[in-house]
């Protein structure tokens, strides 16, 4: 299962108590970090999470409000003497921008910082793994290079079910070559097949982060029935001009593509200063695509369902 807690959910500048982008997910006691608006490390402070766990960045573009945080947490991690090996995932320039500022801070980080610039070339592929997650790069369509991210666990193993292994009086020796998915022969001469002790595999969980992006049906090859999907919604129908312009999207079009892509829910965000109030940007989005949320600081969603 992954959960989003979502840190920052404003376009451009913080607004009526929202800040700009940033989102962690967390998988098997490891988190990521999906974006670094200003003020993420105060989010990521008051919402207790715990830095030493944090297992890579992900910038999607070079605009400040999805990255003007990243060298104030880079160095919070350097201070708490983070010794473990860090990789942030952006694109090309931002090694320099924040190699440039600790060079004329003075500043040293004195733990292994990996910089690994995405192009478009990534589009589609594996840019990161582990031993249970895989974080693939996705085209967005915005006014700069733009990349979002898809986390998708990997193949679950299936469930050993020792009765069953018992009731066909299948010696232990065997158990491991028929948990890797092997057939045996017993010295009986039956054979046994992984099927016959391993239970149903758990299907594999997923989420996708578009952060800044104009109404694109190209998206769906990507994001086709992930269990969740955050898009931005910096605009509503009104200004429908406005998003064309500034290559962004109203609520109604991330509901569109949603709706397209048949993904199981929805989460909305990067909402513009002009809108104090969010719940008609909600109720626009929900006449498209009913089971939408909006993303807003300190609220969780699951893969699973849950919120």
């Amino acid at each position: 299962m992954l959960k989003v807690l979502i840190l920052g959910s404003s376009s451009a500048t913080p607004a009526f108590k929202r800040f700009p982008s940033a989102q962690i997910v967390s998988h098997n006691e490891r988190f990521y970090l999906l974006d670094c608006g200003e003020g993420a490390q105060l989010q990521l402070l008051k919402y207790k999470i715990r830095l030493h766990r944090l297992d890579a960045i992900f910038i999607s573009h070079l605009h400040g409000d999805h990255f003007f945080g990243l060298p104030g947490l880079l160095s919070t991690l350097n201070m708490q003497e983070r010794t473990a090996p860090l990789t942030v995932y952006g694109p090309e320039g931002l090694r320099e921008i924040i190699e440039l500022q600790f060079k004329l801070s003075e500043s040293t980080i004195r733990y292994p910082l990996d910089f690994r610039v995405l192009t478009p070339q990534d589009f589609g592929t594996v840019i990161f793994e582990s031993r249970t997650l895989e974080v693939i790069s996705i085209p967005l369509k915005h006014r700069i290079f733009c990349s979002g991210f898809l986390l998708r666990e990997k193949p679950k193993k299936r469930k050993f079910m020792l009765s069953e292994a018992i009731r066909y009086e299948v010696p232990k020796e065997y158990f491991t070559l028929l948990k890797l998915g092997n057939s045996v022969t017993l010295p009986d001469e039956r054979i046994i097949v992984p099927e016959m002790v391993l239970g149903k595999e758990d299907p594999s969980e997923s989420y996708a982060y578009c952060s800044d992006t104009q109404y694109s049906e190209e998206l769906k090859q990507y994001i086709y029935q992930v269990d969740l999907l955050y898009h931005e919604a910096t605009f509503m129908e009104a200004h429908l001009e406005r998003a064309k312009a500034t290559a962004h999207s109203t609520g109604k079009q991330a509901a569109t593509i949603a709706s397209l892509s048949e993904v199981r829910k929805l989460i909305i965000g990067h909402f513009s200063a002009r809108y104090p109030d969010l719940e008609p940007l909600l109720v626009e989005a929900r006449s498209v695509f009913a089971n939408t949320d909006l993303a807003i600081e300190g609220c969780v969603f699951e893969t699973n369902g849950n919120s």
